[in-house]
């Protein structure tokens, strides 16, 4: 499966950005999609996941972020709104099966590589 993320940039605090991560290769109906960040100096951390039994999210993330899929065009979403400068990372979309924590990098079998997303005070 190849990821490709996209729809990163810079915004203002309280604004709004959607996120898109396209997949070729394979269908994304059958994986888990999570989406990470990863801040300078920081390690890569978990923002939300859908799976066939629902989606959850990080609790800084919550009520504020929402992930999606299309199955039919091969693509998962993430809705970013009200955003904050803590918010500032690449983000990261991913892709994993079979049973594993959602949240931790290592579940995931494949990465995209990355959209830039950068919320100005």
């Amino acid at each position: 499966v190849q990821l490709q993320a996209s729809g990163g940039g810079l915004v203002q605090t309280g604004g709004s950005l959607r996120l898109s991560c396209a997949a070729s290769g394979r269908t994304l109906s059958s994986y888990n999609m999570g989406w990470f960040h990863q801040a300078p100096g920081k390690e890569r951390e978990f923002v939300a996941v859908i799976t066939w039994h629902g989606s959850y999210y990080a609790d800084s993330v919550k009520g504020r972020f929402t992930i999606s899929r299309d199955n039919d065009k091969n693509m998962v979403y993430l809705q970013m709104n009200s955003l904050k400068p803590e918010d500032t990372a690449v983000y990261y979309c991913a892709a994993g099966s079979g049973s594993y924590d959602y949240r931790r990098p290592t579940g995931y079998a494949y990465w995209g590589q990355g959209t830039q997303v950068t919320v100005s005070s």
